[in-house]
Order: C-alpha cells, then structure tokens, then sequence
C-alpha cells in the first residue's frame, strides 16, 4: 500500500508557514508531508477554509495517493467537512490525526460554543468579525475513518482526555517532539 500523505491542516487563523517546519521534520524522517496553505480570511470563514484545504490536498496528494489530514488547534472542528469533501473527490482517506486541537463536536455549534464542551483553547490569532458566532459545517456518521490525537500544549489536555473516552490513540508529549509522536500515532491507526 502506498504511503499515505500527511497533510497538515494549520490553524484557520495561524499565518501563512505554519506548518511548514513540522512538514520539514516529517520529510526528514522519511514520512510524506506538506503543510497546507489554508485561511479564513474572509466570510463564510469555515466553508472558505474547507475549499482551500481540499485544493491543497488536491495539489499535493493528487487522486490516488491516501491522505492523513492532521489538524491543528482550530481546524480540529473542520476535519469531517475536509475528510468528506475527500471522499467526494474519491480520494482514499488513512485517518485523521489531531494536535492539540478542539474536536468535532456533533450538530452544528459554533466556535464560540467548543470552549464550554471541551476547555479553552489557545488563541492562534486575531478572529475577524463574525468568526467565532459562525455556525461550522456538519457532516453526519464522523469519524469515518480511523483518529489519534497528540498533546503537546497542556491547554488541550481536556479534549486529549475526550479523546481517550471515545477510544483513540493518545500521545501525551508536553513540550515534546512532535513529528516523532504524530509518525508513531498514524502507525498506530
């Protein structure tokens, strides 16, 4: 089986090259890997941020490779739309791997509403108006494949704890290496 493409979906608010040195230390270890080029510059900030996701993953993966989608702080709540919109492109889907990011939480919540269901999260950047009120994007019967989560910012530790109880890998790296922690999580998927 081909090697699955670890696309790393950066926080919706984070600057362009977030992810960019931890692709780079993936690639390092032999793993594929890019750093997707994804924002919420401009309403609808979800939908956008999806689209664009799904276009990068496009560029880098094409249609056969299969995809692992790795999300960060607040794209968390964006994997199922990301892993649907790759399934719709009949793109095979390996899992979804989170690091230190809030879940997706059923129904359509907003933003605003993840912090009371799963603790504070940490700020990434500054949201534009109508950011945090703007209901995300629903898709039903996820997950669809196999998750993991990596905490390395204590900040998370309640939804690595959710995390735990629905059954998932944890990796629990305070301050850790992250590319080591995410390779030995999508082995375990």
């Amino acid at each position: 089986m081909t090697a699955p493409l670890l696309a790393l979906l950066p926080d919706p608010l984070a600057p362009a090259g977030a992810g960019d040195a931890l692709a780079a230390e993936l690639t390092a270890r032999g793993a594929r890997a890019a750093a997707l080029r994804a924002a919420a510059d401009r309403p609808p900030y979800a939908a956008g941020y999806v689209a664009r996701a799904c276009l990068e993953v496009a560029r880098h993966a094409g249609s056969a490779t299969p995809v692992l989608l790795v999300a960060a702080h607040g794209a968390g709540p964006l994997l199922p739309a990301v892993g649907a919109a790759q399934r719709a492109a009949h793109r095979p889907l390996a899992g979804y791997l989170l690091h230190d990011a809030l879940l997706p939480q059923p129904g359509t919540p907003t933003r605003a509403d993840l912090p009371a269901a799963q603790g504070p999260a940490a700020e990434v950047g500054e949201a534009p108006p109508g950011y945090a009120a703007e209901p995300l994007p629903a898709v039903a019967d996820w997950p669809d494949a196999p998750c993991g989560y990596l905490l390395t910012d204590d900040r998370y530790a309640r939804c690595a704890g959710l995390a735990r109880l629905r059954g998932w890998p944890v990796a629990d790296r305070p301050g850790g290496a992250a590319a080591d922690a995410l390779l030995e999580l999508a082995a375990r998927l």
